[in-house]
């Protein structure tokens, strides 16, 4: 028993628990399922059960718009998801969603989301003991994310008075510069949706061609994500990079900082796929996408190549990007959170129009 409701344990190994969840679904006639994120090799599994079966696959991840908005998808998210890439389908759909969604605050700050992250992992120690088959889908099983978790956020405030001197340089002389934000190596957004095996890979690619195209007098600006363990030490491998294509003094690496401080003063922004070129967008800024993102969209996104970004970055469609967030809001967003009692109610009770009918609200416009 799981609170008030059945639950069941799976303890054997992940090759047996299709063969589990066949069982499940034939013994008790399941009609849906709800996971985390689509990518995960027993997710994976489970989506093709419910294929097998007829069943609605749900998914739910982290908001496409951030704060205040959780992602929940028949199928799949991310580069899986099933939004149309055609800028006309917007257009067209804008006019028949309601103008505007009710939206309630969630607290989603960084502390308390390293906190929760913590309290997810910690249980995790006594898996070989009480789940014997179970194997993490991350690189690195999690006291060793402890342990670069530990080492890194000793030296933020470091980091932090460092940061913001450069910051505080690059706003207050108007410096003209590129923002490159950096993802989790272990993300689904980079190991399942983007052409590369790692961020290092993204790094090399994006710094070798802002070195032979940019104008001499741009400056890169590459940030690293908040909640990065420090496993890999980015900022030596940036500086490496720099110093072999010769331009140390316009490449800038950060830890930490504000994005928001950025990048209403970025001349671009470069992303694999990540939610902060949904935040450029909103405020006109040029976005260059290298993944697989549901914004990658002609008239959103650029759609130019990489080494002519840097000199002529294309400005997106507000118009476009307008009708674009009502409809990805109103057809695939729920507005609730994960890491609060408030979040997470909100959540439940704002899901109920995409779990309950037939049709998802995506659906019924596809």
């Amino acid at each position: 028993m799981w609170w008030a409701g059945r639950s069941w344990n799976f303890r054997e190994s992940a090759e047996e628990f299709g063969v589990f969840l066949n069982q499940l679904v034939e013994r008790h006639g399941f009609t849906d399922i709800v996971m985390l994120g689509d990518t995960r090799p027993l997710h994976e599994v489970a989506i093709s059960v419910a294929s097998a079966y007829n069943l609605n696959s749900h998914v739910v991840e982290e908001g496409y718009f951030r704060p205040n908005w959780l992602t929940l998808e028949r199928g799949g998210i991310n580069g899986n998801s099933r939004l149309p890439r055609d800028p006309e389908w917007y257009r067209d759909i804008d006019g028949r969603v309601p103008v505007e969604l009710p939206v309630e605050s969630v607290s989603n700050s960084i502390r308390l989301l390293a906190a929760w992250e913590l309290a997810y992992h910690l249980p995790n120690i006594l898996n070989p003991l009480l789940f014997p088959g179970y194997r993490t889908h991350r690189p690195v099983i999690s006291p060793v994310e402890f342990a670069g978790w530990g080492l890194r956020f000793s030296r933020m405030p470091y980091y932090e008075w460092r940061d913001r001197q450069l910051i505080d340089t690059l706003l207050t002389q108007k410096h003209h510069f590129f923002l490159f934000p950096l993802q989790l190596d272990s993300d689904s957004q980079i190991t399942h949706h983007s052409p590369f095996s790692c961020i290092e890979d993204a790094i090399r690619l994006v710094m070798r061609s802002f070195a032979y195209h940019a104008h001499e007098q741009v400056r890169l600006v590459i940030k690293n994500h908040p909640l990065d363990t420090g496993l890999v030490d980015y900022g030596r491998i940036v500086r490496r990079i720099a110093a072999e294509y010769s331009f140390e003094d316009r490449c800038h690496y950060l830890e930490s900082g504000r994005l928001d401080d950025l990048i209403p003063h970025a001349a671009g922004v470069v992303t694999i796929n990540s939610t902060v070129g949904m935040a450029a967008l909103e405020i006109d800024c040029p976005v260059f996408v290298l993944g697989r993102a549901v914004y990658a969209i002609k008239g959103l996104a650029a759609d130019e190549d990489l080494d002519t970004f840097w000199r002529y970055p294309q400005f997106p469609d507000s118009n476009l990007y307008r009708s674009f967030k009502r409809v990805v809001l109103f057809t695939t967003q729920v507005n609730g959170g994960f890491y609060s009692l408030r979040g997470c109610q909100l959540a439940v009770n704002n899901a109920l129009r995409f779990l309950e009918p037939e049709c998802s609200p995506l659906e019924q416009f596809l």
